[in-house]
Parts: structure tokens; C-alpha cells; sequence
């Protein structure tokens, strides 16, 4: 078979699109009860109570090398896999359904058994008529599964009907908040409401796509890709964070983090993505292109703040942060604006003294003042 990209898709149809996050699991005894005990109701466990037997939790992010292996995985079932770093994909099941003489579900179990079986690995899989659907299904709940929306219409309609502006992937905070201004408050209000009327409130073009979204279309294809180059640092907090200014703070330190990592190793970067995990587990991604080609610590600094701002959270319960460089490049094969900014020099110069010390002192000997004291 050879990679195709998948014709858009309507929001009826036969469930063909798998939407699969990986979450890495570990086996844990000891201090499980206690780490279990801080976790917020309805937040996900890191392993058994008091008691009880062994049993599997979260466990850390997933490294490069293994993403690249479970995208391997998704490739024996279907070679139509569209990587979504750090840590999902899109599969366009369609050809294989015949092959394996199995239902899109049924593809979806053998993926998850052959991850955890490989990788320690375990998934939660949207299977639905296009990648939207695909997305909501796979985001219901925390905990790792299978959950098809079936493909007629009706059904469709039924399971995105409660469903809040917020959960149809790509509404963020400001534009949901534009809606409830309007009462719009739910999927189905807003399939409800003319198109000409959500145009004024949202602009043509949003408006058009969340609409679309409200009534489960999504004519974007799965693309089969490869993962681009990438580079990233996460940050996770003890608790639920609420305060804006700590969630900055960490910001700050994955970006100088970043920034290290990428001079040390010789490498700039094109885009940087935001990837916003949540007390259930839902996530929001946000990326932006550089203006050039960068590893320059205040330059990824402002833009990782910028797309924090641009999610409008409030009273938003942040379990982690990730900061990912993509596009990455050679140093020396990148071009820089050349700029009279005495200032610009300055920090740059600060920038090349901070890095010899740390490769003389280690990476702790010189950090942001407003950062976290990470080991």
C-alpha cells in the first residue's frame, strides 16, 4: 500500500480514523499511597492505595527514540500515520479494515496491546468517521480505552450535543468565551445557530470553521508525515496549578532549559510549540513560527509567553507545561538578522558567558532569578 492522504471526511460515514494518545506507565510500590493521597479527585493516580497490590500509573513523558517506535507500530497496521508530537498520532484505518478483517475498533485494541506489550506503553484511542470526532472520543475521559462514535448521524449529533465550546479541538479560551457571551454554550447551540449570524460574532472565517466543528464535520485529511526534529522540556507542578504568574515561571525555565540545550548541541529552531496539560488530562497545543531561525533564550522566552497569553486561562487547573523547538536546523547553517541593538549584543554576550559556565560548573551554576530551582 502506499501513503495516501484521506478524502475529507463528513461527520457520518464508517469509523476509520483513530485518533491515539500513548501514555507511558509505570509499575510502582512503596509511596504509592501517599502520592496518590495529593492527587486531586479526578485527576489521574500514580499507583495503588494503601494495601493494595502493585499497580500501574502515569509515568513520565515519552522520549524521542520511542515515539518514533510506536509510530513504527501504527505503520504495520495502516501506512496512512500522521504524527502529532510529543506523544499522539492520526491513522487512516480505511484500507486495512478488509486486511485484518476487523472494525476500526478492533484495529485499535491490537495497537494498544502491541504498544504496551513493546513499550510498556499504554493508549486511549478515539475511533470515529474523521479526525475531529476522532480527537473528542479519544479526550471523553482519563483513563486509557477505546471509544468509537458511531458514524451515522444521528449518533453524531448525540454525542457532540453537550459538549462545551472548549472540547471541538481548536476553540480556544477567548473564542469560547465570545460564544457563552451569546449563550452559545454548548455543540449543539451552535450547529443551531445560522451561519451568517455566528459570522458576526466570530468573524467569516472561524465562524465557518465552528460550525463546521459544532456539527462534527472536519474535511482536514490525515497526512501521513514523519515526526519533524524536535526538541523538548516539560515541566510538571505538584498540584493543580491556578496561579498564572508560577505557570510563567516555569515558562521561563523550559525556555532557558531549551534555549542550553539547543546552543550546546549546535542547533536552532523554526517553531516552538506550548502543549498546556490539565487536571483531567485533556491537553491544548499551541505553536508559532520564529521570526528566524533561534536558540536565543529571551527570543523563545517571550514567544512561549505569548502563546500562554494567547490561551486567555482562567481558573484553569494546570497539572504540566511542555515547551517542544521544532524544525530544528544547524547553527551554522542558519542566517541572523543583524541588528544594531546595543542591548540585543549585550544579551547575547551574557548568553555565550552563561553557557561556559555552565559547561565548566554544570547546568545548576547559573539560572534565571524568576525560574524554579529545578535538579
Amino acid at each position: 500500500m502506499t501513503p495516501r492522504q484521506t478524502p475529507p471526511a463528513r461527520s457520518g460515514g464508517q469509523p476509520h480514523v483513530l485518533y491515539v494518545r500513548f501514555h507511558p506507565v509505570e509499575y510502582s510500590v512503596g509511596h504509592s499511597a501517599e502520592r496518590a493521597a495529593e492527587a486531586p479527585s479526578g485527576a489521574p493516580r500514580t499507583g495503588p492505595g494503601p494495601g493494595r497490590a502493585p499497580g500501574i500509573g502515569p509515568g513520565p513523558g515519552i522520549d524521542a527514540d520511542t515515539y518514533e517506535g510506536l509510530l513504527a507500530l501504527l505503520t504495520e497496521v495502516t501506512p496512512v500515520v500522521e504524527a502529532i508530537p510529543p506523544d499522539a498520532a492520526l491513522a487512516d484505518v480505511a484500507g486495512a479494515l478488509r486486511y485484518f478483517d476487523r472494525d476500526a475498533a478492533g484495529l485499535a485494541e491490537i495497537v494498544r496491546v502491541r504498544a504496551l506489550a513493546r513499550y510498556g506503553v499504554d493508549c486511549s484511542v478515539g475511533v470515529a468517521a474523521n479526525p475531529l470526532l476522532a480527537r473528542m472520543a479519544a479526550a471523553q475521559d482519563a483513563r486509557s480505552a477505546v471509544r468509537t462514535v458511531p458514524g451515522d448521524p444521528d449518533a453524531v449529533a448525540a454525542f457532540l450535543a453537550d459538549k462545551p465550546p472548549t472540547a471541538l479541538p481548536g476553540v480556544g479560551q477567548a473564542t469560547a468565551r465570545a460564544l457563552h457571551s451569546y449563550g452559545l454554550d454548548s455543540a449543539a447551540r451552535i450547529a443551531a445557530v445560522p451561519l451568517p449570524t455566528l459570522r458576526r460574532i466570530l468573524g467569516p472565517a472561524t465562524a465557518r470553521r465552528v460550525h463546521d466543528w459544532a456539527r462534527g464535520i472536519d474535511p482536514v485529511p490525515v497526512t501521513p508525515n514523519a515526526p519533524a526534529r524536535s526538541m523538548g522540556a516539560e515541566h510538571r507542578f505538584g498540584h493543580d496549578e491556578l496561579d498564572p504568574e508560577r505557570r510563567c515561571r516555569a515558562l521561563l525555565t523550559l525556555a532557558d532549559r531549551l534555549g542550553s540545550r539547543l546552543r550546546t548541541s549546535g542547533q536552532v529552531a523554526r517553531v516552538l510549540t506550548l502543549t498546556v496539560r490539565y487536571a483531567d488530562r485533556s491537553t491544548t497545543t499551541r505553536s508559532r513560527t520564529l521570526a528566524e531561525p533561534t536558540a536565543h533564550t529571551p527570543t523563545l522566552t517571550a514567544t512561549a509567553y505569548a502563546l500562554h497569553a494567547a490561551l486567555g486561562l482562567q481558573r484553569a487547573r494546570v497539572r504540566s507545561l511542555a515547551l517542544r523547538a521544532e524544525g530544528l536546523t544547524a547553527a551554522d547553517q542558519a542566517s541572523h538578522q543583524l541588528t544594531f541593538d546595543p542591548a540585543d549584543d549585550k544579551a547575547r554576550r551574557i548568553e555565550a558567558a552563561v553557557d561556559r559556565a555552565r559547561a565548566r560548573f554544570g547546568d545548576r551554576a547559573v539560572r534565571p532569578a524568576g525560574g524554579f530551582d529545578t535538579p
